[in-house]
């Protein structure tokens, strides 16, 4: 019997329910759109985005720099919104009533508290000196590994701008947000998930898998 697990709700996402078919972006259109967002600033594009593709303007968050870029390269490259792609997905790998769904969900202040320890035990195990050879290397600040949590206030850290009590408050912070958004994208995205304590995982598992 296969078991899928993971952290990523798109990879559940993919498999119940299906992906939008984006064709790819040509390289020089991706780069167009991040050039113009390193010179006129995020809150241009998203002016833009608002002119070109209102949808999905209006439901992504003015400052979300990552998101308003890819919308807008969908734009410039298909000449359709990526809500109108997203109308068109993809069939599900998985079809309903094919599988058995669980959202493990533990109490909120257990998470958060777990979330701080681990940031902690990250920099004591050398997770700034890891920054410092990150930033070292001069990528495109839009990259995922740039975005890491945590990884935007180290680099000010080091910078002298602020202090790493600081900078470990904010990437604590940063972390607990995420999950926070993780708890309501779950339930708003895979609603056929039964969300499961932790501790009741076996007991969930003998009764509905057997």
């Amino acid at each position: 019997m296969p078991i899928f697990v993971g952290g990523s709700g798109l990879y559940f996402k993919a498999l119940t329910r299906g992906l939008s078919a984006v064709p790819p972006i040509p390289p020089e259109v991706r780069e167009a759109v991040r050039a113009r967002l390193e010179r006129d600033g995020v809150e241009a594009l998203h002016a833009e985005l608002a002119r070109r593709d209102p949808v999905s303007a209006e439901r992504l968050r003015p400052r979300d720099r990552t998101r308003i870029a890819r919308a807008l390269e969908v734009v410039e490259a298909t000449s359709r919104s990526l809500t109108d792609w997203h109308r068109e997905g993809l069939p599900p790998l998985l079809p309903p009533g094919s599988f058995r769904a669980l959202y493990l969900a533990p109490e909120r202040d257990h998470l958060y508290a777990r979330i701080d320890a681990r940031f902690e035990a990250m920099l004591d195990a050398g997770a700034l000196e890891e920054v410092e050879r990150l930033a070292a290397r001069h990528l495109d600040p839009l990259l995922p590994a740039m975005k890491a949590h945590g990884v935007p206030a180290l680099i000010r850290h080091l910078k002298g701008e602020i202090t790493r009590e600081e900078a470990s408050v904010i990437g604590r912070a940063d972390t607990r947000h995420y999950a926070k958004r993780q708890f309501t994208w779950f339930r708003h995205q895979l609603p056929e998930f039964e969300w499961v304590k932790p501790e009741a995982a076996g007991e969930w598992v003998e009764a509905k898998l057997r």
